[in-house]
């Protein structure tokens, strides 16, 4: 028996299968019950049950804040790929500041296909897509900057403690940096150099996020880029 449908999202302790299987890759078996031991992708087969582990993908989370790119246009809103196993939904009535008409509006006047957005996830759980609003202040179409991508995981080190690390990049290359929890990154300089220090600096704490006094390491960079430059 299985307990989730093939290629669906599985978290540590999931019960995935009960029977005569064998337990594959990131799974674990006690009696006949085989469970996840990792966030991943379940893989069904005849005789074995493993998962595909995700270390570079994004699990929403209600609250998150993400970027996102516009994949498709339909008659109420909006698919957007948000660096995940799941495709986000953007309905006219979180995007748009007027009542929608639905014979009327052209919603690719607003969002077309290939458009960036930064947006808030207001509703998700495993068996539901994740919707999204850009109603919000801060929120909306994303119209000049460059885009750098990371794991998510590392995110909360790009962001430091109490916001340390991001506070330093804006301070050190004049930047504005906005995080998306799906590891996906908006820098808008005051000139294409400024935006290339902060690039490799983000490239930087993704690579070493592991290791210790990297704020220190991060600046000390930074000013040496900027002084050569000079």
């Amino acid at each position: 028996m299985f307990f989730f449908e093939n290629r669906q999202v599985v978290t540590p302790g999931d019960l995935l299968a009960e029977g005569d299987y064998v337990a594959g890759n990131n799974t674990y078996k006690e009696g006949s019950r085989i469970y996840a031991s990792r966030l991943g992708l379940v893989e069904y087969g005849e005789k074995m049950v493993q998962v595909v582990a995700l270390n570079t993908f994004y699990i929403p989370s209600v609250g998150d804040q993400v970027i996102g790119k516009i994949e498709d246009v339909n008659i109420n809103g909006w698919v957007v790929n948000i660096n995940s196993p799941y495709k986000a939904t953007l309905r006219a009535s979180e995007a748009l500041n007027k009542p929608f008409r639905q014979q009327k509006d052209d919603l690719t006047r607003f969002l077309d296909v290939g458009d960036l957005i930064f947006a808030k996830i207001i509703s998700f759980d495993r068996t539901i897509d994740p919707v999204l609003t850009i109603k919000e202040p801060g929120l909306g179409k994303i119209t000049q900057g460059q885009i750098v991508k990371v794991s998510p995981a590392k995110i909360p080190r790009i962001i430091g403690r109490k916001a340390s690390m991001i506070n330093m990049l804006k301070k050190e290359t004049e930047c504005k940096i906005t995080v998306g929890q799906n590891g996906i990154i908006l820098i808008s300089g005051p000139s294409p150099e400024h935006e290339r220090l902060a690039i490799m600096a983000i490239e930087k704490i993704a690579q070493e996020a592991h290791t210790s006094g990297l704020t220190d390491r991060i600046t000390e960079m930074i000013r040496k880029e900027k002084g050569a430059k000079k």
